[in-house]
């Protein structure tokens, strides 16, 4: 506050009433003055523009502890979203300002708009955390202090809570994500990581570096990184009108020539398929032409015949726009992933039916998969893997039971015989085995199906030799398949849920490579037993089950797959909602 501030309140006060009356005559004399009075003195009591710390702590605990009672807690017109932690937040520091001191708003203010208008580059919206309307505060009380007007300290109350709510969220989004995903699909475990954005807050506002600490809320895997810039890459392409179109119907190939091939060529150029060295308007479809394309059809998970037939079109047309979507989506996937995936994890994408083993950041391990079908979903989730089972039983699941096996045993009686699967009472130990020819089958319906199944080792068994144990909610897991034709499909959403591996062998060579125990033939000696058998891993992994349909490979190549469960439009919807209370 300054001095003028200070002698008025004391006067109001009555501190400085009496002193004035005594040195000055109520005719305005200076009547200790002796035989020569001073000229009359007016005293002029100046306001001070500023509201005082008290007064505006006063009003932000005001509306906070009405919240709730009168209203909801509102700043500037707009409601504050984190309507749980804010309040914390406000009594740890017995609701004093945190963005202004008795001269007015302090430089942070603005580092936190700063940052907030980078909230785009992480695929959200400044929108979001009340920049607009932080702005229209924050100008109107500094046009009121450049015109020595009086600021109202709810107007200082407002703009406080509105950057603290702003930090908050925006904070929270980068740390967690903006949607909890367990709202969008039950079959989705969020395991984001977690800190106490109140006191990054706090720890912000004293080493007066507000973007350094946002800066840190962000997840630091190279992923994330690499799928951030690419972000930026193709919003600029998007704002330059987006990427040509080739002419309907026609397919392209090596030794064709066309204006068709010079719009190819600009095409796969604006995605960095196209090597440098090849002349833009070029109508010749050459082999470096090819090369491009062959790659564009990698990192979409098309067949790389080095020919723009159908599919290939079809990613080809595909706007640049709906990329972008995938990889604002794609980030929002990374931020509810845990800080540390592990120095060695295992990575199932399941919209890319690929398994990698990443070992200090180092894909070893890298094989083809197959889900779950669409109304099977594999669900999305991290675990951790601790054993495996050599030449495993498979316990039927009882909806696989009722719905696909028993029509076909009402068909044929001896299926069950012929697939190795024997029967058994829905309760008591395996032992007491049903012989299945004295049952009714006639009368048997998958409401009364009193039985359970299992199927015994061997070359039939659906788990093929081998099967990776993480045990979850949803008990899926990884196994061997005896169906391996199944790998040479493009889209792989075959299964019931859980994953099967086209490598089951390496995989387990590799898991038990610190047992010296085990090697490739100690584990192939003991599937050939026959024996169901137990092994537990020398070093549990973590097992990372996720939804990309965008992602950075190691050397920053950016890939896209198809949304095949569906779960990119309900993401995205909830993407543009307004950020949901109590975050």
């Amino acid at each position: 506050m300054n001095v003028r501030g200070v002698l008025l309140r004391w006067f109001v006060a009555g501190s400085l009433g009496p002193l004035l009356m005594a040195c000055v005559g109520m005719d305005g004399r200076d009547v200790t003055a002796g035989r020569h009075p001073s000229p009359p003195v007016t005293v002029v009591a100046q306001v001070d523009v500023h509201p005082s710390d008290e007064l505006i702590a006063e009003r932000i605990r005001t509306r906070i502890e009405n919240a709730g009672i009168v209203t909801d807690l509102l700043a500037g017109g707009e409601r504050v979203y984190e309507d749980l932690v804010l309040p914390k937040f406000y009594e740890r520091r017995l609701y004093h300002p945190a963005w202004s001191d008795g001269r007015g708003p302090t430089r942070l203010a603005d580092d936190l708009m700063n940052a907030l208008r980078q909230a785009d580059l992480d695929g959200l919206r400044s929108v979001d955390y009340h920049l607009a309307t932080i702005a229209a505060v924050l100008a109107a009380a500094r046009a009121d202090a450049n015109k020595d007007s009086v600021t109202a300290p709810d107007r200082w109350a407002e703009l406080d809570l509105l950057l603290t709510d702003a930090f908050l969220v925006y904070g929270a989004h980068l740390l967690a994500g903006r949607v909890n995903p367990v709202t969008l699909r039950p079959e989705w475990m969020a395991n984001p990581r977690t800190n106490d954005i109140a006191a990054v807050l706090e720890g912000a506002l004293a080493s007066g570096n507000i973007a350094g600490a946002l800066e840190e809320l962000v997840p630091t895997q190279y992923g994330y990184r690499r799928l951030r810039e690419a972000l930026g890459r193709y919003r600029a392409v998007a704002a330059t009108g987006g990427w040509p179109t080739l002419p309907d119907g026609l397919m392209l190939q090596k030794g064709d020539s066309s204006h068709a091939v010079v719009l190819l060529r600009g095409r796969l150029r604006l995605e960095d398929d196209l090597g440098s060295g090849e002349e833009p308007g070029d109508e010749l479809f050459d082999e470096g032409l090819e090369l491009a394309v062959k790659n564009f059809q990698r990192r979409h998970g098309l067949t790389a015949d080095g020919i723009v037939g159908a599919a290939t079109r079809a990613e080809l047309e595909v706007r640049v726009e709906r990329r972008v979507d995938q990889l604002e989506l794609n980030l929002e996937r990374w931020r509810w992933l845990p800080k540390d995936l592990g120095r060695r994890h295992i990575i199932v994408n399941i919209a890319a039916f690929e398994l990698e083993v990443v070992e200090e950041r180092r894909v070893t391990l890298a094989m083809r998969v197959v889900v779950g079908r669409l109304y099977h979903r594999t669900p999305v989730l991290s675990d951790t893997m601790r054993y495996l089972v050599l030449n495993p039983y498979w316990h039927v699941p009882r909806s696989i039971a009722v719905e696909e096996i028993l029509p076909k045993v009402s068909r044929d009686r001896a299926y069950l015989a012929r697939t190795k699967l024997r029967l058994f009472p829905l309760s008591g130990p395996d032992g007491q085995e049903v012989d299945t020819t004295t049952v009714d089958w006639p009368a048997i319906t998958s409401a009364r199906f009193p039985f359970r199944l299992r199927q015994d080792p061997g070359p039939l068994n659906a788990l093929g030799r081998v099967k990776f144990m993480f045990l979850n909610k949803y008990n899926v897991y990884l196994h061997d398949t005896p169906s391996r034709s199944l790998f040479e499909e493009s889209q792989r959403d075959f299964s019931h849920g859980c994953i099967r591996i086209q490598q089951p062998i390496e995989l387990a060579a590799y898991l038990l490579r610190q047992d010296p125990r085990w090697n490739r033939d100690t584990l192939l000696r003991s599937l050939g037993e026959a024996v169901d058998r137990t092994v537990p891993l020398p070093e549990p992994i973590p097992v990372h089950l996720l939804y990309w349909t965008a992602w950075a490979d190691e050397d920053g190549t950016i890939q896209f797959r198809k949304d095949i469960h569906d779960r990119d439009t309900p993401l995205l919807t909830a993407l543009r909602a307004p950020p949901p209370a109590g975050q």
